[in-house]
């Protein structure tokens, strides 16, 4: 019979469901995802640092566990929420079920929970942190644990602690990606054009980013709040000045937003999920995105020089910038979205044109 678990929100809300995956307990910050597919994805996305994920869509685990799918080399977030898991899946490339998978990765898991009823609540009262425990007799302690949780060393727990270099047999450019928790996507998505990728750790100074002599600089997503990375932010800027051109991601759209001047804020929920609508201001065209931010720039403190772009249908948010006096442009959204859409996958192609413009 399985075991009980317990969600305890910090507004004092308990949820009562069934443990699976690690035997243990966990605190983050709760958020949810709309995603239907993709779930191998979210759970390894360096995004998701920190917090406990909740999965909109009722039944996951339905392909399994397949670890070419992976966006890291591990299981990122503190916490999986689901409403049902699949004990049987079906795929030709399965290897597991997530039960095991998060039992190996030592993450705790809950299911049975009404998802539908927590997603609510989360929308009403905005994220909360949260706490995945198989013993609530210490409510008042859980709750005091709760209070004082926060997201710590956000960039520096998931960025690499060393050079890696990712090539096609015949590489056009170079480009150096920043790798503040870089999805494998990114570098897939550039190293299928052309372009010979060097990952480097998020603190690298821009001057020795620079002595590589990059045709290009990726700016990749990560967790945490962006404007403490000041350090980070001060590097991009003198990246920024170089004439190189940058493309940005998600977190990188965030920080160069900010070593510019700009300001960003904390989304009352944020962005989670694979059908976020973006409208390009120019064309008026909706491209439906995938995306996973907490933080967005605030549109109406950007300087002179940038230019919002594109904009959130539904709330209005900015989702794209482009720089008047540089080779640089950046977007919230994640164009090399695995499992999908793969709408805005052009902006890859923007960014080769642009290196190529410069050559």
């Amino acid at each position: 019979m399985d075991q009980k678990a317990y969600l305890v929100l910090q507004d004092g809300t308990v949820m009562e469901g069934k443990a699976f995956g690690a035997m243990d307990s966990t605190c983050g910050e709760t958020v949810f995802t709309t995603g239907m597919t993709g779930y191998l994805e979210t759970l390894t996305d360096p995004s998701y640092y920190g917090q406990i994920v909740v999965q909109t869509f009722p039944l996951v685990g339905n392909y399994g566990v397949i670890p070419p799918d992976f966006e890291s080399g591990k299981v990122q977030v503190k916490g999986y929420i689901v409403r049902e898991w699949c004990r049987e899946p079906s795929n030709f490339r399965c290897q597991g079920d997530l039960d095991a998978f998060l039992q190996k990765s030592g993450i705790p898991g809950i299911y049975g929970i009404d998802t539908r009823r927590l997603t609510k609540l989360i929308r009403r009262h905005g994220v909360m942190n949260g706490k995945i425990t198989q013993d609530i007799s210490d409510l008042p302690g859980i709750l005091e644990e709760l209070r004082g949780y926060t997201i710590q060393n956000a960039v520096e727990s998931v960025t690499c602690q060393s050079p890696r270099t990712d090539a096609p047999e015949e590489p056009r450019f170079r480009v150096v990606l920043m790798d503040f928790g870089a999805k494998e996507n990114i570098r897939c998505s550039l190293v299928k054009r052309g372009c010979e990728v060097l990952t480097l750790p998020a603190h690298t100074p821009a001057e020795e980013v620079l002595s590589y002599s990059p045709d290009g600089i990726m700016l990749s997503n990560g967790p945490g709040d962006p404007a403490e990375n000041t350090q980070i932010i001060h590097e991009i800027g003198k990246l920024y000045q170089s004439g190189v051109p940058i493309f940005g991601i998600c977190l990188g759209h965030q920080l160069l937003a900010l070593s510019q001047g700009g300001k960003t804020v904390k989304l009352k929920y944020g962005h989670r999920g694979a059908n976020q609508p973006v409208r390009d201001i120019s064309t008026g065209r909706v491209y439906i995105t995938s995306q996973n931010h907490g933080y967005a720039v605030d549109s109406d403190a950007l300087p002179s020089h940038a230019q919002v772009s594109m904009v959130n249908a539904n709330d209005g948010t900015c989702e794209g910038i482009a720089y008047e006096n540089a080779p640089v442009f950046t977007v919230q959204f994640h164009p090399e979205a695995c499992g999908g859409p793969l709408d805005t996958q052009f902006l890859f192609d923007q960014f080769i044109k642009r290196m190529e413009e410069m050559r």
